[in-house]
């Protein structure tokens, strides 16, 4: 967040202040932007949850400005979640019926791939492709090395980055 955050003093009356001052328009502006109130309402639920999370409130000037920032941010999570979920139906969408796991499983895999994904986008850009060349398109280290220019170390300490934030995202 930005400098136009304040710590929340007295967290119920001032979020109940927030709330009760800008709940509507923040409706209202993400059921413009998702076109849809089902999701507009989590979002806007879940933005206001945030900040009571995070014990920081807006300056009263600077209030729709702050909540806008939080709810991009969330809406950007939904859109992502969106697109794992519809990869993953495609994905499973030709095994048999036998073989479609139960909704729960379904709930459990879309979270394990959330956090994959998190912890993809939060590596830096060159030890992402130098993970997903060896992962994805099986390529030894020595190939990934000469592919990418990189030196044989600098591929293994990629790949160890890589390993070391797979194991952290497992055991979040």
């Amino acid at each position: 967040m930005t400098s136009a955050a304040l710590p929340l003093r007295a967290p119920a009356v001032a979020l109940q202040q927030l709330y009760s001052d800008h709940h509507g328009w923040l409706f209202g502006w993400l059921r413009q932007r998702l076109g849809n109130a089902p999701d507009a309402a989590d979002i806007a639920h879940d933005t206001y949850l945030r900040i009571l999370t995070s014990g920081r409130a807006p300056k009263p000037d600077d209030s729709r400005r702050y909540l806008v920032q939080v709810a991009k941010g969330l809406v950007i999570d939904l859109w992502r979640r969106q697109d794992v979920e519809r990869a993953y139906r495609e994905a499973i969408a030709h095994l048999p019926e036998a073989l479609v796991p139960s909704p729960e499983t379904h709930w459990l895999i879309i979270d394990a791939l959330m956090r994959i994904d998190a912890m993809l986008d939060g590596l830096p850009a060159q030890t992402r492709e130098v993970f997903l060349l060896a992962q994805f398109h099986e390529l030894t280290l020595k190939d990934i090395a000469e592919r990418t220019g990189m030196a044989l170390i600098t591929v293994r300490r990629h790949i160890q980055k890589a390993l070391v934030a797979c194991m952290l995202a497992c055991e979040g």
